[in-house]
């Protein structure tokens, strides 16, 4: 009882200094965003500069008005907090009021100006496209009992090698698929040490990040600065839906994307229902969850855990192979900057849910895009602080809004058959 009254009593200062933190957001928008905005206008584009059959007007919004409501919604949030309490949903509430404090921030940047929020949402979806693929190769790994850390690692091998292919065979579908095997290479390479060799599982992760890092870096500047033809690939464009693409402002944003963005989104809803409505994922997780009861009843768990890290090293290869062969026009040292461990927040944050995975991709995308936009605004920031704007919401993000997260039982525990 005594254990049940101090758990309690944690739960509810955690509630209150989130509630206090949600009333400092409410109060810092009109400190530093209501002084110079008296009297302007923000102008949203809510059309696609290429054209729209069905065009909509912009949106022209007062902008000393709209923070004051963005200001005393994000305060009644706050209060609600403090009044009333949440419980779970504490970490919700945090981030709807962070979400009002970024449009916040939109509104303030734009004032006397104009912003295309469907290019913006259209780019916030495009930059998920990496975290999203790394996310379920994430998820994949650990509902099996392996921890992978080596998705940077992954995205790595994923882009050179696409990038080499491409260009050399003048296709990025032979890209896409030298991304994927690279990247199921580094997934066979961390299930050997990590299930075969029980090492140390986090230890494993970054050391194929490093021999990745090194390897990429070494053939980049011997073999790649010297021969640019090996290293202009053939890249994948724009393709717009017939029919979908013509709707009104989702088409231009959802429907008129690249080849990857279309499926990421296919590969979400494929590996939710794998994991969580058949045989397969049923199996899968088991051997996540208790693997000496899965071996009990006749599921191979080295086998399933095997393919679980190789199946997930594919789906990582495809989301470096993003980064040459749809962001980028060629491959450079480091140029994943991190988003595998921007990956595995979004793994976290989804609470090991590809639904949840990509949802937290978005959110980390919309950050990029954001900071990217920001920076064609007159803002009085530093561009590298704007360039830091996703890695500084992952921060956030983990230590804010994750909360109490449940693993799967046996992940990172290796697995010896009787």
């Amino acid at each position: 009882m005594s254990t049940q009254v101090v758990s309690a009593g944690a739960a509810r200062r955690r509630e209150r200094r989130f509630a206090l933190f949600t009333l400092l957001l409410g109060a810092a928008v009109p400190l530093l965003f209501l002084r110079g905005a008296t009297g302007g206008i923000a102008t949203f584009v809510l059309n696609d500069a290429r054209g729209e059959r069905f065009l909509l007007p912009d949106l022209v919004i007062p902008v000393d008005l709209t923070l004051v409501l963005l200001s005393a919604a994000i305060v009644a949030v706050g209060v609600l907090q403090l009044v009333r309490p949440v419980g779970r949903r504490a970490p919700l509430a945090v981030g709807a009021a962070g979400g009002l404090f970024v449009v916040a921030v939109l509104v303030w940047a734009t004032t006397g100006a104009s912003v295309s929020l469907v290019a913006l949402l259209r780019g916030a979806l495009f930059a998920s496209v990496p975290i999203a693929f790394g996310a379920m190769a994430g998820v994949l790994s650990e509902r099996a009992g392996v921890i992978n850390i080596a998705i940077e690692g992954q995205f790595l091998a994923g882009a050179f090698t696409a990038a080499v292919v491409a260009s050399v065979l003048g296709s990025a579908w032979f890209g896409l698929l030298g991304g994927i095997a690279a990247g199921a290479l580094i997934g066979v390479m961390l299930a050997g040490l990590t299930i075969r060799f029980q090492a140390d599982q986090i230890v494993s992760g970054v050391v194929l990040i490093v021999l990745a890092t090194g390897v990429t870096s070494f053939l980049t500047s011997q073999l790649l600065a010297s021969n640019t033809a090996w290293n202009s690939p053939v890249r994948f464009i724009a393709a717009p839906l017939p029919l979908l693409s013509d709707l009104p402002l989702i088409g231009s944003i959802v429907f008129r994307q690249t080849f990857l963005v279309y499926l990421m989104i296919v590969m979400v809803i494929v590996l939710q229902f794998a994991l969580f409505r058949t045989r397969w994922g049923l199996r899968l997780r088991s051997v996540g969850e208790h693997p000496a009861a899965a071996d009990t009843v006749g599921i191979d768990v080295l086998r399933t855990r095997y393919r679980a890290v190789v199946l997930g090293g594919m789906l990582a290869g495809i989301g470096g192979s993003w980064f040459t062969l749809e962001a980028a026009s060629q491959f450079s040292k480091e140029m994943t900057g991190g988003r595998g461990f921007i990956a595995l927040a979004a793994m976290l944050v989804g609470r090991y849910s590809p639904v949840g995975a990509m949802s937290a991709a978005l959110l980390f995308g919309f950050a990029d895009s954001l900071a990217t936009t920001l920076q064609r605004l007159p803002v009085p920031l530093p561009s590298t602080l704007l360039r830091a704007t996703p890695y500084v919401i992952t921060l956030l993000v983990v230590a804010g809004l994750v909360g109490r997260l449940r693993v799967p039982a046996a992940d990172g525990k290796p697995y010896v058959k009787q």
